[in-house]
C-alpha cells in the first residue's frame, strides 16, 4: 500500500497545499481543481472547540502527504451562503467540524468531529489511494480488464473476474460497482440491487456504490418513461407545466440523452426549486451521481446549478 504519509521527498509550500476558500473562489479552487488531485475540504467555525483541535492535525497530516492531496478551509460563520448552498446540494454540514473530501468535481467520503491523528492519516491516505490507483497485488488490473470487457458488451465474462475480486477482496467497492452494472447491462435490476445491498457496511456508502444505485434508479424509471414527443410538445403548449417538463426530463434520459434531460431539470429549477418538494433538485443530482464525475454533462450542470442557488 502506497504511503502518503512518510517516506523521504520535499513537501509542497503549505500555500499551496492549504488554503481558505470562500463562494468565489470554491468551484475553482476545489471542484475544478479536484480533478487533478483530491481535496478534503475543512468546514470550520472560530468558536467551535472540536475545530481548533482538529484543524491543526489535518493539516499537519496534509503537508506529510507532499501534495498527495489539498485541503481547503471554509469558515462557515464568514461564508454562510457557501454552506447554505452546498447544504441544499447535499452535503450534510448541520454540524462542525464536517471535512468532506472532492475528487473528480465530486464528494468522495466525508467524517464529522474530530478524530484521532491515526485515523486523520488513514482518511487521507484511503482518498489519495482512490485517486492514484485501486488495490494491489493484480486486483487493480483484472479490475480494469473487466470494465474492458463490459464496455465491450461481455457483461456475463465480466461478471465473472468482478465476482473473482470480491473473492480476494470483499471490501473492493469498485468490484461490487462493476458486478452490480453487468447485471444492471443484462437487464437484471433486481440481482444489480441485491449485489449492492450485499456489499459491507463500511463500504456502503463509496461514490462508486452510489453511482450504481443512481444508475438504477434511472434505469427503473426509463421502464416507464413517455414519448418524447409528446412530452415535448406538451412542455411547448403550455411552459409552465412543470411535471410534462419532469416527464419530458426522464423521458430524454431513458433515449440517451442525458444532456438534455439536465437541461429540462435546470428549466424547472429555475421557474420553481420547490415544486413536488425539490424533485428537480433530486433528480439531477441522481443524473450526476449515474455518470463519471469529470462528464462534461456533470460538471457544466453542477456548475449551472450552483449558479442558480446563489442567484
Amino acid at each position: 500500500m502506497m504511503d502518503i504519509l512518510g517516506g523521504a521527498g520535499t513537501a509542497a509550500p503549505a500555500g499551496d497545499l492549504i488554503f481558505d476558500v470562500n463562494e468565489q473562489n470554491f468551484m475553482t479552487d476545489v471542484v475544478d481543481a479536484s480533478n487533478e488531485v483530491p481535496v478534503i475540504v475543512d468546514f470550520w467555525a472560530p468558536w467551535c472547540g472540536p475545530c481548533k483541535t482538529l484543524g491543526p492535525m489535518l493539516e499537519a497530516a496534509v503537508t506529510r502527504a507532499k501534495g498527495a492531496v489539498k485541503m481547503a478551509k471554509i469558515n462557515v460563520d464568514e461564508n454562510q451562503r457557501l454552506a447554505s448552498a452546498l447544504a441544499q446540494q447535499g452535503l450534510p454540514l448541520q454540524s462542525i467540524p464536517t471535512v468532506v473530501a472532492f475528487y473528480q468535481g465530486r464528494p468522495v467520503d466525508m467524517f464529522q468531529g474530530a478524530l484521532p491523528q491515526s485515523e486523520i492519516d488513514a482518511f487521507l491516505q484511503r482518498i489519495a489511494e482512490a485517486a492514484g490507483g485501486t488495490a494491489d497485488g493484480g486486483l487493480g488490473e483484472a479490475l480494469e480488464a473487466a470494465e474492458q470487457m463490459l464496455e465491450e458488451g461481455a457483461a456475463e465474462d465480466a461478471s465473472q473476474i468482478f465476482s473473482a475480486v470480491i473473492g480476494e477482496d470483499d471490501k473492493n467497492p469498485l468490484a461490487y460497482a462493476g458486478l452490480a452494472r453487468c447485471y444492471i447491462a443484462l437487464e437484471d435490476l433486481d440481482q444489480a440491487e441485491a449485489v449492492l445491498n450485499g456489499a459491507p457496511a463500511e463500504i456502503a456508502t463509496a461514490a462508486a456504490i452510489e453511482a450504481v444505485h443512481a444508475q438504477i434508479a434511472l434505469a427503473r424509471q426509463a421502464q416507464n418513461a413517455g414519448p418524447v414527443a409528446e412530452l415535448r410538445a406538451a412542455v411547448e403548449a403550455d411552459p409552465t407545466n412543470h411535471q410534462a417538463r419532469f416527464d419530458l426530463a426522464q423521458a430524454l434520459h431513458a433515449a440517451g440523452d442525458a444532456e438534455g434531460a439536465v437541461t429540462e431539470l435546470l428549466e424547472l429549477f429555475r421557474r420553481d426549486r420547490e415544486w413536488n418538494e425539490g424533485a428537480a433538485k433530486a433528480q439531477l443530482f441522481t443524473i450526476f451521481e449515474a455518470l463519471k464525475a469529470n462528464d462534461p454533462v456533470v460538471l457544466n450542470g453542477r456548475r449551472k446549478l450552483s449558479s442558480l442557488i446563489f442567484a
